[in-house]
Parts: structure tokens; C-alpha cells; sequence
């Protein structure tokens, strides 16, 4: 597996037309849960063996926010799987910046 999404139905079911497994998730406890379980962090049920983990985690920007601390915490760690967060269906969150804003800011030009 190589990525994996959680978020709302609707991006849910889009990802999984291209062939993306995810989780649909509507509350903090449900998006923690999954969370832990595809970083191998839940003690409550196996998660997927460490060679069947996702690369990468696609999290939108709800979900980021519901899980700020947990995933602040996994990116200072510096381990797979990367997580990369997507706007939701009502756009980008108000204060956020989007990845080509980090980018700008992180190269100092404009890309």
C-alpha cells in the first residue's frame, strides 16, 4: 500500500475510483483511531505489518486540525509514512497556508 486517505465520504470515495484505500472519519476519536492504526501506534488492534504501511497519508485539513499535537509529533520524528494534508470540500482552512506557500517560504523564490 502506498497511500492512504482519511478524511470526509465524499474525498473518500474519489480516492478510491483511483485506487487509493482510506478511512472516512467524522470526529476526533474516529480520525485518531485510524491514525494510530496506519502509523502503528494502536495498541487496541494490529494495524497493517510495518512493510504494508502506507508511504504516504493523505490527511485533509479537518482532520490535520483535529489531530494537530499527534501529528506535529510523527512529522518531528521523521518517520514513514509522510503525511501530506488537502483541503477539504470547503477549500483551504482560514490561516492556513497551502504547500506552494511553505515551498515559497522554505526556497525564498517564487515558484
Amino acid at each position: 500500500m502506498e497511500y492512504f486517505f482519511i478524511g470526509e465520504r465524499e474525498l473518500y470515495l474519489a480516492f478510491r475510483l483511483v485506487g487509493v484505500g482510506g478511512e472516512v472519519v467524522n470526529n476526533r476519536g474516529d480520525a485518531l483511531e485510524a491514525f494510530k492504526l496506519m502509523t502503528g501506534q494502536s495498541s487496541k488492534v494490529a494495524g497493517p505489518a510495518l512493510k504494508d504501511r502506507p508511504k504516504v497519508l493523505i490527511l485533509t485539513e479537518d482532520v490535520s486540525s483535529m489531530l494537530e499535537k499527534e501529528v506535529l509529533d510523527w512529522q518531528k520524528g521523521g518517520k514513514a509514512p509522510l503525511i501530506v494534508e488537502i483541503p477539504g470540500l470547503q477549500g483551504h482552512l482560514q490561516g492556513r497556508k497551502t504547500l506552494t506557500d511553505s515551498i515559497r517560504e522554505a526556497v525564498g523564490i517564487q515558484v
